[in-house]
Formats: C-alpha cells, sequence, structure tokens
C-alpha cells in the first residue's frame, strides 16, 4: 500500500511556480528572469509566472515570499539589496537568513563606471586625481539611497580619497537620463543597462567592477587595475521560503543550473553582461553570509539609513 501511494503523489512541478520579481519590468532582474523562466517551462511541463512586486528596495517581495507557503511554487529573484537591506532598515518584517531557503546563484553582473562626454576623466587613475584636486567638481548618480549605485560609488570614495558628492534618483531610468544629459559627473551603473549608451557614442566608460575585464568591454580596464582589490558585483539569485523541502530545493537548483547551461539561453544573457552561475543551495548560502558583511560595512561607511 505504501509503494502504491508513493507512486501516486504528484511529482513537482505539477503546476504552475510563481517566480517573484522586486522591481518593475524591464529592469535587469527581469531581462535574466524571462529567459531563466521559458527554459524552466519548457524543461519541467509546467508554467513558470513571474509576478512583479516593487518597492522598498525589495522588501515588500521579500516578505511576501516569507509568508508564502513552503511548497516550491512561490519563489523569489533576489538582487544584491537582498543583503543589503539588513543594515539599510532600522527593522524589516523578516530575517533574511532564517525565513528563506537559498537555491541557487544564478548570476553575477559587473557595474560599469560610465560618465559623460564632458566629464574631465577618461580612467580611473584620471578620476581619483581629479577627485582629490577639485573638491566638490565631481557627483555621481545613483539609483537611489543605499543602492548598489550609490553603495560601490561610496566604497570607491572610501579606498581612494576622491571627493565625489552623491546625487540620488528615483531609479536607474532616471539616473542614466542625469548621466545622459551631464547632470552628473559619473554613475557606478549595471553594466546591462549603461552598454547601449557607451555603445551608442552617449557615454564613455571608465572601468567595470568585476573581478577581468567584460568580454563586452575587452578594451575598457577593471578599477582593480588601479585600486588593488576593489571588485563590486550585482548579482541575482532564487530564494523559497524557509522550510521547503530539500529535494525541492534541490531539483529547483539542478534545474536552474541545467537551463544557465543551454548554449541558447547562456549566449543570451552573456551577451546582456550577465556572468552565468547556477550554484548549489549551500554555494548561494555561503554568499548570502560574506555579502550580508560586505554590505554592512559599506552601509556604516556611507552613513545610509532608510526608514
Amino acid at each position: 500500500a505504501c509503494v502504491g501511494a508513493a507512486h501516486a503523489a504528484p511529482s513537482y512541478p505539477d503546476k504552475p511556480i510563481t517566480l517573484l520579481i522586486p522591481y518593475p519590468p524591464g529592469g535587469s532582474a527581469d531581462m535574466l528572469a524571462r529567459p531563466l523562466g521559458a527554459a524552466l517551462q519548457k524543461k519541467w511541463g509546467q508554467p513558470v509566472v513571474l509576478e512583479y512586486k516593487p518597492g522598498a528596495g525589495g522588501t515588500i517581495a521579500s516578505a511576501q515570499l516569507a509568508r508564502a507557503r513552503p511548497d516550491g511554487y512561490t519563489l523569489l529573484m533576489v538582487l544584491a539589496a537582498h543583503t543589503i537591506n539588513p543594515s539599510l532598515y532600522p527593522s524589516l518584517p523578516y530575517d533574511t537568513r532564517r525565513d528563506f531557503a537559498p537555491v541557487s546563484l544564478v548570476a553575477t553582473l559587473p557595474m560599469l563606471v560610465a560618465a559623460p562626454l564632458s566629464t574631465p576623466a577618461n580612467t580611473v587613475d584620471e578620476l581619483i586625481a581629479y577627485g582629490k584636486s577639485h573638491p566638490g567638481k565631481l557627483s555621481f548618480a545613483s539609483a537611489g539611497n543605499g543602492n548598489t549605485s550609490h553603495l560601490a560609488a561610496e566604497m570607491f570614495k572610501n579606498q581612494t580619497g576622491a571627493d565625489m558628492m552623491h546625487v540620488p534618483y528615483k531609479g536607474s531610468g532616471p539616473a542614466v537620463v542625469a548621466l545622459l544629459g551631464g547632470e552628473v559627473s559619473l554613475m557606478f551603473d549595471s553594466i546591462s543597462t549603461s552598454l547601449p549608451q557607451v555603445r551608442a557614442g552617449k557615454l564613455k566608460a571608465i572601468a567595470v567592477t568585476g573581478e577581468r575585464r567584460s568580454p563586452l568591454l575587452p578594451d575598457v580596464p577593471t578599477v582593480a587595475e588601479s585600486v588593488p582589490g576593489f571588485v563590486v558585483n550585482g548579482w541575482y539569485g532564487v530564494l523559497a521560503p524557509a522550510g521547503t523541502p530539500p529535494e525541492i530545493v534541490d531539483t529547483l537548483s539542478r534545474g536552474i543550473a541545467e537551463a544557465l547551461a543551454l548554449p541558447g539561453l547562456k549566449q543570451q544573457v552573456e551577451g546582456y553582461g550577465y556572468e552565468t552561475v547556477g550554484s548549489t543551495p549551500a554555494e548561494f548560502a555561503g554568499h548570502i553570509d560574506r555579502e550580508l558583511a560586505t554590505w554592512k560595512k559599506a552601509v556604516e561607511t556611507s552613513g545610509a539609513r532608510l526608514n
């Protein structure tokens, strides 16, 4: 009878999966989630429905996942902000480690130090020198107070001594518009959103923030080539609610890794600047712990705080 019941139990997944996206459509998370969701849908024969829950730096979507049933049918794509928020907000309606089950680190995405053509610096060394010799003259845009674009620039200031004024905007879109208009001197932006403007000759690329040069911009140096040890990457991962059965988490993790290895998908997302990963749950858990420590230090140094 037990054997018969086991064979009668439905295999996972046997119904649609909802993937929560903590930002509006069209952003860097969406650019990765859409092809990934399509590949998983084809693999499992079940719809993967993207549900957008923007607001409060991703905390609204995270809170929703923390309350979701731990059955593997509600997931969340998180960004680096997920590990920044515990240090940025005085309180959160969830525990960043206890209330979630890490599934997979999906991809990383280096940032691009982009500037209007009018900015009087073309290299990292020139940027540092100008910032030191002309206090109050350089300004940097960000997608908002406490955003990775803000904190990455604050880390750069702290490590180099360059004087730069922070100008926050309500999202990456308005910040890039300000950058294009020459309202600010530079921005540490996602390579996926600034690259088209660089290719169009509307912005200049000063450096990338990854460990190595981007294959999309092989002639553009890394910040670390001038500032040893400076590496800042955006990243994207998938979480399930805490208490999700380990066998379901493993199924999800393996499925994501297999999808990311598909030549068509890999070529598509790496063409946007992402570096695909597809980690194990344990590897992603370790990554989250390291990022929590890194961003806590960055938030404390910057003095950023949100209510």
